[in-house]
């Protein structure tokens, strides 16, 4: 079971990271925090996993980053979703919800 939800997550952490910056620009810290909060134990992420995405998501132009420095306190790197970015994630959306409902059409009683 731990394999499949490793390659469940594998495959959706693009579309959840997007999905967390659609609503605010966030640095990699807060991502790792919000991705435990609401996904629990099954997404949790080192930041070893983290960036190498956020790199990937940043190189075609999905994301965007930005240096924070405030007056008191650690300069973070903050990450926003691109205009591109924004299709993408409708296209995975509308992927994911024809796939979910694909799987949910296998798991409804058939009549005989």
């Amino acid at each position: 079971m731990d394999e499949l939800r490793s390659e469940l997550k594998r495959g959706t952490i693009e579309m959840i990271l997007l999905i967390l910056l659609n609503s605010k620009e966030m640095y990699g810290y807060q991502l790792v925090s919000e991705l435990e909060k609401r996904g629990g134990a099954l997404f949790q992420v080192k930041e070893g996993t983290l960036y190498p995405v956020l790199y990937r998501l940043e190189d075609k132009g999905f994301i965007e980053s930005y240096r924070d420095i405030p007056e008191r306190g650690v300069p973070r790197k903050y990450y926003k979703l691109t205009k591109s970015g924004i299709g993408y994630l409708q296209e995975l959306l509308s992927e994911w919800r024809s796939f979910v409902n694909v799987i949910e059409s296998f798991t409804e009683p058939k009549e005989r």
